[in-house]
């Protein structure tokens, strides 16, 4: 019997990378998922679950709008009969035009569409799908944080600020839905190979730096969506039944450290 049986899923940003991984994980481990995303890809994640025997439904939606977000969870308890596990995955990065803007550069409009989708998202998921659960006394929410929302140095400043956010939002929901048995965390990852990172490792392919990926973290490598699917499985599953309010960090160990020369050996 898998880790999630019986149970219902909705993971946003669900087309691809992360949430991709993810849905077909929980769907492995059980679960019924409703895979949500604004990009059509989401469909094709639906229909590899199916292929593989899960069972899957695909929704079209923008993750930071509250009118789709509340349909969302209205579908997936009509579909289901009920929401056990919500993971809250959807994010951009700006990366582009305004990405590497200089800070007296920046308007707010270049934080606008950021933090609707990165951080209110965010927000209108553990809304919604928490006011599903709590009628059943359990569930779980999970929110896509960052290691750039711990401390400078792993984004431009609006992605930043918005994982920052994401964090502290996870931490005081918790707080809010004490007593109803719904948990509330988040995931912080470092470097993973998704369509978000992908300038990144293209541009270390081609010019043949690609062992320089993950080169400042102990593991010495870049992560994989499967690898961020794992933390998301433990943090929907059982296992975690006393973990709230917590911002599990997956970075092969990026953060553990202040910044240090490495030794040759």
């Amino acid at each position: 019997m898998g880790r999630l049986q019986d149970r219902v899923a909705l993971v946003t940003g669900a087309g691809s990378g992360i949430g991709r991984a993810t849905s077909r994980l929980f769907a492995a481990e059980g679960a019924r998922v409703v895979v949500f995303d604004r990009a059509d890809s989401v469909h094709e994640t639906a229909e590899l679950i199916r292929a593989a025997g899960g069972q899957a439904v695909s929704l079209t939606g923008d993750a930071g709008l509250e009118q789709d977000v509340e349909a969302a969870v209205a579908r997936t308890v009509a579909e289901f009969g009920g929401l056990d596990v919500c993971y809250a995955n959807a994010g951009i990065s700006g990366v582009g035009a305004f990405a590497e803007l200089p800070l007296f550069e920046m308007t707010a409009d270049n934080w606008t569409d950021l933090l609707r989708i990165n951080l209110i998202g965010p927000f209108l998921a553990i809304k919604h799908a928490s006011n599903a659960m709590i009628p059943r006394g359990k569930g779980s929410i999970i929110c896509t944080a960052s290691v750039a929302g711990i401390r400078a140095g792993a984004g431009p400043i609006p992605y930043s600020a918005s994982k920052a956010g994401v964090i502290n939002l996870v931490q005081t929901c918790a707080q809010q839905l004490a007593g109803t048995g719904v948990r509330v965390n988040a995931i912080c990852p470092g470097l993973i190979e998704t369509g978000m990172t992908r300038i990144i490792y293209e541009s270390a392919r081609e010019r043949g730096r690609e062992d320089k990926i993950g080169q400042l973290n102990p593991l010495r490598r870049g992560g994989e969506p499967e690898e961020i699917a794992g933390a998301a499985l433990f943090l929907a599953s059982d296992d975690s039944s006393y973990v709230d309010g917590h911002a599990l960090v997956v970075d092969g160990g990026l953060s553990s450290s202040l910044p240090v020369v490495p030794s040759r050996r």
